[in-house]
């Protein structure tokens, strides 16, 4: 089975959807350790992804670009330029191409993953949407199927309930952040379920 640039934008719609969904929950999630924004930021990020994946043409590797630009124009918080960098570097993962196989979804799990860490210099262990991708990611390049992948994210993200935030603003709280999971891998590991389900079509 291929994934093409239809399926991508269709992609980006259930995104767009499962953050507008999930929204309250996020900003709740947030409002303990953060900002309580969290859930709006990607509500409106993914939005704008979608309808800029929607408006472009062009290759895989085009609309990833497009739905880059989108989240960063629409999200001038911290997972603006991580959203960012990440789709970027899906968009150079898939290449230049009309489609791509579905398996290989996998390694859009992997190349976002690698765009957070260049971009947010975090490690796992901090907290941050890394505990979610990092996991989901490494399950990924072992060849693990979609629900193990997903898993592995959802996992991740419940985690961070055991660890104290180092870095971004739930740092300064410290051990008043233990208890409480990082809304950022919570809707991470959202966004890997999503690229999962679409896995699981192949």
């Amino acid at each position: 089975m291929e994934f093409t640039t239809g399926d991508l934008r269709a992609l980006f719609d259930a995104f767009s959807a499962r953050m507008a969904a999930e929204r309250d929950r996020l900003c709740a999630l947030d409002g303990v350790i953060g900002d309580a924004d969290h859930g709006i930021a990607m509500e409106q990020g993914m939005k704008a992804a979608a309808d800029a994946a929607q408006a472009a043409e062009g290759t895989l590797q085009d609309v990833f670009t497009a739905a880059a630009k989108g989240f960063l124009n629409a999200v001038g918080a911290s997972s603006g330029p991580l959203y960012a960098t990440a789709l970027l570097r899906a968009g150079k993962a898939a290449g230049p191409h009309a489609s791509m196989p579905i398996a290989e979804l996998r390694t859009i799990i992997v190349a976002m993953r690698e765009g957070i860490v260049q971009r947010g210099k975090a490690e796992r262990g901090q907290k941050t949407m890394l505990d979610a991708w990092a996991p989901a990611a490494d399950a990924a390049i072992e060849g693990q199927n979609a629900d193990a992948i997903a898993a592995a994210a959802r996992q991740g993200a419940e985690a961070t309930r055991d660890m104290i935030a180092t870095v971004g603003r739930a740092a300064r709280l410290g051990e008043r952040s233990l208890g409480h999971p990082d809304p950022g891998s919570i809707s991470a590991a959202m966004l890997v379920e999503e690229i999962c389900n679409v896995m699981k079509t192949g």
